[in-house]
């Protein structure tokens, strides 16, 4: 062991017992309370820090250090993180909050203003050994009022799946089909572009739905309405932001498809079940969801190698609203926090530092189909090696983030029922805009801009 490396683990191993625990004849053992939801499609967010307190405490014996790290950890059964973050909100309410835990990048404000996430910019300046390779993007998914309080814990790429066999069966070329993504991304097909050719198809008999997206409130919708050019977070107040322009000419692209049989207008009451399947079965032209669906395909029967996977399905971005446009494209990262008020608080930012490195996120992210948070992360044989995550990664330049503001969940849920309404036929889009004003400055007040 170099001497430097050495004398690390001794600093370290100081810093963690000060005024801890009284000194013990034996080995003193420092237990850290982990949070984090239980998520099939992500055993890995707290297993990383479990694997990360055994690399330190192997690390302690090679130093002859006496003290050893144990993770307890509590999983939530909550069924998505708005559920799992309420829950953790109510724990640390009544004193009983973990020393680090796992949630949802938008949620950081809300933890952030209660005094419930630690400000980690010393922490992260401190530590490059730990955080000098993560993409700079992600770390805008974890700041509030211009401080970082939390590290990604992942990053992912949503992005619209559509289906090239019945391109084929419409008559369209290869030539046509496989150049799709990259017209989409040089701004020379629009939005209204691809419900056009959705229509075609369902007009023809090839596809039953032309566009399904989620069937409840998530952050999918934000991609499309930032394809239009909405924004929503006014970045000089830091206020959420409701532009009633880009809002409307969304609202019409949907009432459009509904309309026009491009997506059934019952979309927001099916099940994610029946959204999924229809995608499974091919009788959906496009699928809006993320990479990490990808094994769920290839477990219904979609090829699992690259070349006839992606000789039957493309990728894109949500393609702009105008010729010229930008097109859209959403990272949801998890993130681990730190309770500023935990005495085992450096001990907890150690353990999340020391799980972001290389070698452990990228067991994450190729168990769960997971993009990387290091640029490093690309050169590591598992995830060069992992077609999907290979092709998903570019995808990532696109990427933006929800705002990380405390009433961001109501805004978002306010979108959502705009939207319901309009899609259902229940609201014209300017109905559609004047219920969703109208919530917002009821629900949210001087905190959101209408604009």
């Amino acid at each position: 062991m170099k001497r430097t490396s050495f004398l690390l683990i001794i600093a370290v191993a100081a810093v963690f017992t000060a005024n801890l625990a009284a000194p013990s004849a034996g080995a003193e053992t420092i237990t850290v309370q982990l949070w984090s939801r239980a998520d099939r499609s992500g055993p890995d967010r707290a297993g990383n820090i479990v694997r990360a307190a055994a690399l330190l405490n192997k690390q302690f014996r090679a130093a002859g250090v006496e003290t050893r790290v144990a993770v307890e950890v509590h999983e939530n059964n909550a069924r998505g993180y708005d559920g799992d973050a309420l829950a953790l909100l109510k724990a640390f309410a009544v004193g009983r909050g973990p020393d680090l835990f796992v949630a949802a990048h938008e949620w950081v404000g809300e933890f952030a203003e209660a005094g419930y996430a630690m400000d980690l910019e010393a922490h992260i300046e401190d530590h490059p050994e730990y955080y000098g390779d993560i993409i700079p993007a992600l770390w805008e998914a974890v700041r509030y009022k211009g401080r970082r309080y939390a590290i990604p814990q992942d990053s992912e790429v949503r992005m619209l799946f559509f289906n090239k066999e019945m391109l084929r069966r419409a008559g369209k070329d290869d030539a046509f089909i496989d150049s799709l993504p990259a017209r989409v991304d040089r701004g020379e097909v629009t939005i209204w572009d691809l419900s056009r050719l959705a229509k075609e198809l369902v007009d023809g008999g090839i596809a039953k739905y032309g566009i399904l997206h989620r069937p409840n409130v998530g952050p999918d919708f934000l991609m499309t309405f930032a394809a239009f050019g909405m924004r929503f977070a006014d970045p000089t107040s830091g206020k959420l932001l409701l532009e009633t322009g880009p809002l409307g000419e969304a609202l019409r692209w949907f009432a459009w498809n509904a309309e026009n049989g491009v997506t059934p207008r019952n979309n927001t009451s099916m099940s994610w079940d029946a959204v999924k399947r229809s995608w499974y079965d091919g009788r959906t032209f496009i699928f809006h969801n993320g990479v990490w669906n990808v094994p769920e395909q290839i477990r219904a029967g979609w090829p699992g190698e690259e070349a006839a996977y992606f000789r039957r399905a493309g990728w894109m971005h949500v393609p702009p609203s105008k010729l010229g446009g930008n097109p859209a494209n959403l990272s949801h990262p998890i993130v681990y926090c730190i309770n500023p008020n935990s005495p085992r608080r450096a001990l907890a930012a150690t353990l999340a530092g020391i799980a972001s490195l290389h070698y452990f996120n990228t067991i994450h992210a190729v168990r769960t189909f997971h993009t990387a948070i290091n640029h490093g992360q690309a050169a590591m044989p598992a995830y060069r090696d992992h077609w999907a995550l290979a092709a998903a990664t570019p995808l990532l330049a696109r990427a933006s983030f929800m705002p990380n503001h405390p009433l961001f969940g109501r805004y978002n849920a306010i979108l959502f029922k705009g939207l319901q309404g309009v899609e259902l036929g229940r609201l014209t889009p300017e109905e559609g805009v004047e219920f969703i004003t109208d919530e917002m400055a009821f629900e949210l007040g001087e905190e959101v801009i209408v604009r």
